[in-house]
């Protein structure tokens, strides 16, 4: 088979309709814009100074667990099907952020360092939301 007939094959090979895509695709950039206007408002309170950024990066795991269970049920999505629709959620959330930080890096404050810290802030509740959704999706009965 030759490499163009591999692709083709591939392209419907995504166990997701194209209505489940297009939830996921929305609820995470709703989910980054949440996290985003949180920590506009975190931010200048000081949640990325000292001993407070661990706190900051140790509660986005619990506190990750509801978004990703309403985002998992507004997407209608089954328990096999939570990893690749985090995947899309985070494809979503992490091209709005980078957008944010490229031009609008005043949403997150108005310092580099507020910048910064909720520019990480998001990748690291980006690649938590991906490894919750990874052992959800590994203890399907």
């Amino acid at each position: 088979m030759s490499d163009i007939s591999k692709l083709a094959a591939l392209r419907g090979n995504l166990p997701l309709e194209r209505r489940q895509i297009g939830l996921s695709l929305l609820v995470g950039a709703v989910l980054w814009f949440v996290a985003a206007m949180m920590l506009q408002i975190l931010g200048p309170m000081g949640i990325y100074e000292g001993s407070s950024r661990a706190i900051l990066y140790v509660l986005i795991i619990p506190g990750t667990v509801p978004f990703l269970l309403i985002g998992f049920r507004f997407a209608r999505l089954e328990t096999h099907q939570y990893f690749i629709g985090t995947a899309l959620m985070d494809l979503a959330a992490m091209l709005l952020d980078g957008i944010a930080l490229a031009w609008f890096p005043a949403l997150y404050g108005g310092t580099p360092t507020l910048v910064a810290g909720a520019g990480a802030a998001i990748l690291w509740g980006a690649g938590v939301a991906l490894g919750l959704a990874f052992f959800m999706n590994c203890t399907e009965q």
